[in-house]
């Protein structure tokens, strides 16, 4: 018969050791997209509508490219991170497994169509 107090039944069984840094990554995403989307609304706004040469141009320059390419990066990172926690939540199992690759390759792949779009543009 052996007596374990509650703290020696409960050793191993807390969290995954991953929460801290997922809360964390998801607040400093979410800050940075407080920041970039306005920034990109109005660096992008007034070139709505405009021709394609005067697009390409605008996008030509350093600033609207950059802007653009953090909003991606960051939006999509946003993205990926949580409809991670949401598949974690609401699914088990081996379709856990096969939606978090998913999700995981659809942001990647967003994330690079984005960045190749402006890399094209902007050079």
């Amino acid at each position: 018969m052996g007596y374990m107090t509650d703290r020696k039944r409960a050793v191993g069984l807390g969290s995954a050791k991953s929460g801290v840094h997922h809360f964390w990554a998801m607040k400093v995403s979410s800050v940075a997209l407080l920041i970039l989307i306005p920034l990109f609304v109005f660096t992008f706004g007034p070139i709505l509508g405009s021709e394609h040469a005067e697009v390409v141009g605008y996008f030509a320059r350093p600033f609207p490219a950059i802007v653009a390419g953090l909003t991606i990066i960051v939006g999509f990172k946003h993205f990926n991170d949580g409809v991670q926690t949401l598949i974690e939540d609401y699914v088990h199992g081996g379709p856990q497994k096969i939606a978090l690759i998913g999700a995981t390759c659809l942001s990647y792949a967003a994330i690079a169509t984005g960045l190749f779009a402006i890399a094209k543009i902007a050079l």
